[in-house]
């Protein structure tokens, strides 16, 4: 037995959209309730029974997320708590110029980690990781196989953690 078709594009939908509105979540009250939150949002919009019927599910599931926060707000506000302090929102941050300083060796790393390796394994890992193409696209362009791909990236990928748990 499936399931019907607006339960499938709901499923869809969640899966495309949870990220989204569990990262607004997260920003506006910290990791710890985020996730109830953005299961509420969605078990509104579902409860709702108009998912099937909205022409911009997306934008009313934006409104749905932001009336719970405002919500959430004025109960905090009437309990007298205005924002909880989030360690890893809210903690100190290392000064700017040792994170460029940091993201400099990092990447001089993964030039010396690469530069050993093969031209063609080179070349496919930054197709992947630079240009953002997939397997199949790789494959495509170089006339081999995606298992290929998939062995030059590995390869490359594993040179790279090699080279990466040194500096840690």
């Amino acid at each position: 037995m499936t399931a019907p078709a607006s339960a499938v594009a709901f499923d869809a939908f969640y899966r495309a959209e949870r990220a989204r509105v569990h990262g607004f979540f997260r920003r506006k009250v910290g990791r710890d309730e985020a996730a109830d939150l953005t299961q509420e949002a969605f078990m509104r919009l579902y409860g709702s029974g108009r998912f099937a019927t909205l022409e911009y599910p997306r934008a009313y599931l934006a409104k749905i997320a932001r009336n719970i926060w405002l919500n959430r707000l004025r109960q905090q506000r009437r309990q007298g708590v205005l924002y909880p302090f989030d360690e890893e929102r809210d903690g100190v941050t290392p000064p700017e110029q040792e994170r460029r300083f940091e993201g400099k060796e990092l990447r001089r790393a993964y030039w010396r980690a690469l530069r050993p390796l093969s031209r063609k394994t080179r070349r496919i890992f930054l197709m992947h990781r630079l240009r953002g193409m997939a397997y199949r696209d790789i494959a495509d362009e170089l006339g081999v196989s995606c298992k290929a791909v998939e062995n030059h990236i590995g390869r490359a990928l594993a040179r790279c953690r090699r080279v990466t748990a040194r500096l840690t």
